[in-house]
């Protein structure tokens, strides 16, 4: 396993990051849903195969993948060997503070969260989704406070408009606030538009990417069938995994993405989070598992040789733009 820091911090994590959202989901969905019990040999193999990096949210399955961590992972290893991400801001109830980036929310939610990890401290804390009544000046003076109170080491962001990012950035550089060394949002060899703004923001302000769904829903492991008959679960029950999910130009990638696994003798997966680690703004693709398998061939990926500059020149040619939703043409 290879190591980097994240964004221009001296936090380390490994390459790959594993992504807690299936955790507590039992019963939710039909193609992954893991108990604690189910998620303690995940946890194992991961520390096996060198991943110290784990990200949740509460907003996961209400809390329950953070109440799961806290009884299997943060068991399994002294607390400064894992690095645990965690995030806040998505709706966690019907009362009227029980969402959203306020002070009364945060300064709450923070505490339940740690209740719920059966930790101190949590390594990266994240915004999870802007909401339309806190202003910027208050939530990053919160987030500081949590980091001068001890309760949080670092702070970051997740998806949301480059513009809004920056401020946050100008904002904690005004104000000599914590500022943020993470962006979590959604980049893949199909899903490129962030490179168009968030991404470059992120490799000049010195932010590590840690991007979600880094193989498209499975997409980018070549096992599905143009038409339909994908072989995986997830492909039959998930809605946003249908056939009419991909276009052609999708297509035309995973066939440049299986040649060039079959060449390295890889699996197309390896060579997607390849792809990924290309760019200089990449720190930790965040990853979801419902094999144990799928962890080993992740930690390999991190130690294969990099692509080539006409690899990723393959990859990326068939590759369409969709409209930039600020523009009208």
């Amino acid at each position: 396993m290879k190591y980097v820091p994240l964004g221009r911090s001296g936090l380390i994590v490994s390459r790959v990051c594993l992504g807690g959202n299936s955790w507590g989901a039992r019963g939710r969905r039909a193609w992954a849903g893991f108990d604690s019990g189910d998620s303690a040999p995940f946890f194992k193999r991961a520390l096996d195969r060198g991943i110290n990096f784990f990200d949740t949210a509460d907003a996961y399955n209400l809390g329950a993948s953070e109440t799961i961590i806290g009884e299997t992972l943060m068991t399994y290893a002294p607390r400064d060997e894992i690095v645990l991400s965690t995030k806040i801001g998505l709706k966690m109830g019907d009362r009227p503070n029980a969402m959203g980036l306020g002070a009364k929310h945060l300064l709450a939610g923070i505490d339940a969260q740690l209740k719920r990890l059966k930790t101190d401290h949590i390594d990266v804390y994240q915004v999870h989704r802007l909401d339309p009544h806190t202003p910027i000046e208050e939530f990053m003076y919160t987030l500081d406070g949590l980091v001068r109170s001890g309760k949080v080491r670092y702070i970051g962001g997740s998806t949301m408009p480059a513009y809004k990012f920056a401020q946050m950035i100008a904002c904690a550089e005004r104000h000599g606030y914590a500022r943020p060394v993470a962006m979590q949002n959604l980049h893949n060899l199909i899903q490129r538009e962030e490179e168009r703004e968030m991404n470059a923001l992120c490799e000049e302000a010195g932010v590590g990417l840690i991007p979600y769904s880094p193989l498209a829903r499975g997409f980018l492991a070549g096992n599905r069938v143009r038409g339909g008959g994908g072989e995986t679960e997830r492909a039959k029950n998930d809605a946003n995994v249908k056939p009419e999910s991909w276009r052609d130009c999708d297509w035309k990638i995973v066939d440049e993405l299986k040649a060039i696994a079959a060449a390295r003798g890889a699996k197309p997966t390896q060579v997607a989070f390849q792809w990924l680690w290309s760019k200089p703004y990449m720190a930790a693709p965040i990853m979801g598992a419902t094999k144990l398998e799928q962890l080993d061939e992740a930690a390999a990926a991190a130690d294969m040789p990099p692509l080539t500059a006409e690899e990723v020149a393959r990859l990326e040619a068939p590759y369409q733009w969709r409209p930039h939703p600020g523009w009208n043409g």
